[in-house]
């Protein structure tokens, strides 16, 4: 083996030690701030109706919940890997819950997604808001953002007025269990009836359904 060669080798053997330490850190902590939830705890979170349709498997054997909020750059972040999760996974239930802690143009971004749902058009809304490429620190942020993806704007306002009083009580009852769970922030996860705060790669989401549908 020539010295470039051994320099290289040693490169990837370094690459791979160091891979297998971060990824170890990584399920540790998963492991540490992952909990248990109650029967009832659980029962109540997932009891309908929802405001929004859950992805995936109608009657998955396995019930992610996400807690999130469409300003929040890890949920952004922790998106693909649901989708990545859903596709490779055909029993494999989400069910997605608006948690806006970022402020008023969040709450207006969920109560449109809320809109666009009762129009059978949630993925689309949920898609465009989740992909910005923007901080939606307004409400204009969030319109320019829907009114790009095709949406009517006039439409999804008229919904809001119609029925704000009902979206705002499906917020009121979000931030009621994440305030039960003790949670700090988004995002959120329940998988079966471990709940990890924090946002998650494919790798861990795996392991936490496998673990899940084991316990079943």
């Amino acid at each position: 083996m020539n010295a470039r060669s051994s320099t290289a080798h040693r490169t990837r053997v370094f690459a791979f030690i160091l891979l297998t330490a971060i990824t170890a850190a990584v399920n540790s902590a998963v492991a540490q701030t992952s909990r248990q939830i109650s029967p009832t705890a659980l029962a109540s979170i997932l009891a309908e109706p929802w405001a929004t349709p859950p992805s995936g498997s109608p009657n998955g054997d396995v019930t992610l919940v996400e807690y999130f909020d469409y300003n929040c750059p890890v949920c952004r972040r922790v998106e693909p890997e649901l989708r990545k999760l859903l596709a490779g996974d055909p029993r494999v239930r989400v069910i997605r819950k608006d948690w806006p802690v970022f402020g008023e143009a969040s709450v207006y971004a969920a109560y449109c997604s809320f809109a666009a749902a009762r129009e059978g058009k949630y993925a689309k809304a949920h898609d465009a808001l989740i992909e910005s490429k923007q901080d939606l620190d307004s409400r204009e942020d969030v319109r320019k953002v829907l009114q790009q993806a095709g949406f009517d704007l006039r439409s999804i306002d008229a919904d809001i007025a119609l029925h704000q009083k009902e979206y705002s009580a499906t917020l009121t009852g979000n931030l009621r269990e994440t305030a039960a769970l003790g949670l700090r922030g988004t995002p959120a996860l329940i998988i079966g009836n471990q709940l990890v705060p924090g946002g998650l790669e494919y790798p861990q989401l795996l392991r936490l359904v496998a673990e899940a549908r084991s316990a079943r």
